[in-house]
């Protein structure tokens, strides 16, 4: 399936990148991307109906941790490459599209 990636994905994109072969659960996601649930979970989907994202359930005690168990994202290992042209394609595209006045100069 084709990903369009947004802004918004390209943000959940970014702190996967960070570390590729870390699980993030969503709290996580939601305080490094400053998302809210309902635009977070959403992106995970598709991001998982993409084949560029993995879920899984931790496996805890929930009496014993004291909370609900949480569902670990991790990016695939074909996420990881996708996910690496993708945000350089829309950081090219938005370069591309700002003024020349506006883009940063090189020293």
């Amino acid at each position: 399936m084709a990903m369009r990636v947004t802004a918004a994905v390209a943000t959940v994109l970014a702190v996967f990148l960070e570390d590729p072969d870390a699980d993030r659960y969503g709290l996580e996601l939601m305080r490094a991307t400053g998302q809210p649930s309902g635009t977070l979970y959403p992106i995970l989907a598709r991001l998982q109906e993409a084949g560029w994202v993995a879920a899984h359930w931790e496996g805890v005690d929930t009496t014993e941790v004291g909370r609900p168990a949480r569902r670990y994202y991790r990016l695939t290992p074909d996420g990881a490459v996708a996910a690496r042209d993708a945000v350089a394609d829309l950081s090219a595209r938005l370069a591309k599209a700002q003024p020349a006045s506006r883009r940063p100069r090189l020293a």
